[in-house]
């Protein structure tokens, strides 16, 4: 992960990505790097497994054990997930509200001009 804007910015989204579908249906490892490719992100395992663990260490997921050691280990959110994921869409709906989509220049008058209007 050296490009900063990966870093820096989608690593986040990645961890609401994850939330969103262990509070749907529980996630497990290969899914979740495929879900993930599906909207453009290219993880590796060796990036996704300890950000699954982290997540289970504050709480977040709880982990099953499987069955046999082929099965996949499935992580469901908890209740405290919950809380979080409810928290972040709050702020991601805020902030698309103000990052989101503007009018173009040519559709909303300049301040210069709104000034000069007003004279």
């Amino acid at each position: 992960m050296s490009d900063p804007v990966v870093r820096e910015f989608l690593l986040g989204f990645w961890k609401i990505h994850i939330l969103h579908h262990a509070e749907e249906q529980g996630v497990y490892g290969q899914w979740m790097l495929e879900e993930l490719q599906r909207h453009g992100y290219r993880l590796s395992p060796g990036t996704l497994y300890p950000l699954l663990s982290r997540m289970a260490r504050r709480g977040w997921l709880r982990a099953t054990e499987p069955k046999r050691s082929r099965d996949a280990r499935v992580y469901r959110i908890t209740p405290a997930g919950a809380e979080v994921l409810k928290r972040l869409r709050a702020s991601l709906a805020e902030l698309q509200h103000e990052v989101g989509p503007r009018p173009s220049r040519a559709s909303r008058p300049s301040a210069r001009m709104s000034k000069s209007r007003r004279s």
